[in-house]
């Protein structure tokens, strides 16, 4: 499950670096479903970077936003997509909750950006994506038994133009992630101002 994730402005600058683009919108802070955060896709060849609704309309109304990579190809509604409108979602991290109800922040050993798999199609007269997500590997499993499919950076335009590679990305295990409980953060900064 993915639900809620972060930009920054070392996640935009990182696109600009990595793919020669420069966005045409900043959309730096917390990203909810509903909202038009930065994406990248493929069109006639050539990736491009645009704002996208996130979320899809299903059958009976409701907004959808996250499809399970497992069974993509054998969802009507999102078959054609896999196949010809791939994208991916840059992200500094994203949040799940713990069962006690705690915001965990997963991100990158690194800190560097990260690429989340999706594709998107026309729905009510704008375009509008879904993230896939895959079995959670250990680093957050504990939190949640999914998580989103990560694409590394260097594979990103094979993940756009490449549909003979889709079924490989689409199961390769994500990469380990490192994690921060909300509530650890807090007490790291209680514990500093006591020692001031």
């Amino acid at each position: 499950m993915c639900g809620r994730y972060y930009i920054d402005p070392d996640t935009e600058d990182s696109v600009e670096r990595l793919f020669h683009i420069r966005p045409k919108q900043r959309t730096a802070g917390d990203v909810t479903p509903g909202m038009s955060p930065l994406v990248l896709h493929g069109r006639s060849g050539k990736m491009s970077a645009d704002a996208m609704h996130w979320g899809m309309t299903g059958q009976n109304g409701s907004m959808i936003i996250n499809a399970r990579s497992e069974n993509i190809y054998d969802r009507p509604m999102f078959r054609n997509s896999i196949a010809d409108r791939r994208l991916v979602i840059p992200a500094a991290g994203f949040y799940e909750w713990d069962r006690e109800r705690n915001k965990v922040t997963f991100h990158l050993p690194d800190s560097g950006p990260l690429f989340l798999a999706g594709i998107y199609t026309l729905d009510r007269n704008k375009e509008a994506f879904v993230i896939l997500t895959t079995s959670a590997n250990r680093s957050v499993e504990s939190v949640h038994d999914r998580m989103p499919v990560i694409i590394p950076a260097r594979d990103v335009a094979d993940w756009l133009f490449e549909p003979g590679k889709t079924r490989e990305f689409l199961q390769t295990v994500p990469p380990m992630l490192t994690s921060e409980r909300e509530y650890e953060q807090i007490s790291l900064f209680q514990t500093m101002l006591e020692k001031q």
